[in-house]
């Protein structure tokens, strides 16, 4: 019997505060976070991730974020580029859609862990799902939240996948 491809899946991992966060969530939430996390999924030799404008890709460590303060290996996975690719396409015309971005529920990092557990079975690590929590469960994340409710993060250097010629 023919053995299945196996395609290695990576969780690249930004800290968009840039250290800020070790050194200022101390004194602003009262306790110690280690950065503000923003993750992708790196699979068929594509970085994969979700912001305010939909799904993107680019080639790994394409984005102005530059190369990832860290990579997870998430496992490997027998899906193959073209299934793949019609799955994100799908996972864009309905649960992750640009409109549906929200900062603190449904963000790059709700994305990274659906498709890490479509691909491999696994979640991400709990300590960048359960960030938003963290913040919010302090007073003065409670305090920022309607300001924090509206920002909207979109990576730049990525290209939208599943639009045609980049239509919306």
């Amino acid at each position: 019997m023919e053995q299945p491809n196996l395609y290695p899946v990576k969780l690249y991992v930004y800290d968009l505060s840039k250290g800020l966060a070790r050194r200022l969530s101390p004194i602003m939430l009262g306790k110690q976070l280690e950065g503000i996390w923003h993750t992708s999924i790196v699979v068929h030799k594509d970085e994969f991730f979700f912001g305010s404008g939909g799904i993107s890709s680019c080639p790994p460590g394409g984005t102005l974020l530059g190369p990832p303060d860290s990579v997870v290996d998430v496992g490997s996975t027998e899906v193959t580029e073209e299934i793949f690719l019609e799955y994100l396409s799908s996972l864009g015309e309905s649960l992750f859609r640009g409109e549906a971005y929200n900062l603190f529920e449904h963000n790059c990092n709700t994305f990274s862990n659906e498709v890490a557990q479509f691909l491999t079975g696994r979640k991400i690590p709990s300590y960048i799902t359960d960030l938003p929590s963290e913040v919010l469960s302090t007073p003065f994340g409670q305090a920022l939240r309607p300001l924090l409710d509206s920002i909207q993060i979109q990576p730049p250097g990525g290209s939208t996948v599943g639009r045609p010629n980049g239509q919306s």
